[in-house]
């Protein structure tokens, strides 16, 4: 019994892993992935500026890639379901 209750609950926790930030078409998920990417460089340049407004700067810029991205995939979700 105790094995069933541990296996449920790491399915469960599985499931909801994956569906975190996750993108209904491919497409959609390669463009959140790539900007990702992209916010990633952006915030380990941040880590390296010599000043704390640089990396604010770098941080805030990386902020607004994701948000793009999200947004962009979101477009591409929405392109996809109007199309069926």
């Amino acid at each position: 019994m105790k094995n069933r209750i541990l296996t449920s609950v790491a399915i469960a926790g599985l499931i909801a892993l994956g569906a975190c930030n996750k993108k209904e078409t491919p497409a959609a998920q390669n463009v959140a992935d790539s900007y990702e990417n992209v916010a990633d460089n952006i915030e380990e340049a941040a880590d390296n500026a010599v000043t704390d407004n640089g990396e604010e700067a770098l941080q805030n810029q990386a902020d607004a890639v994701r948000a793009t991205g999200d947004n962009k995939a979101d477009a591409i979700d929405a392109a996809a379901k109007n199309k069926m």
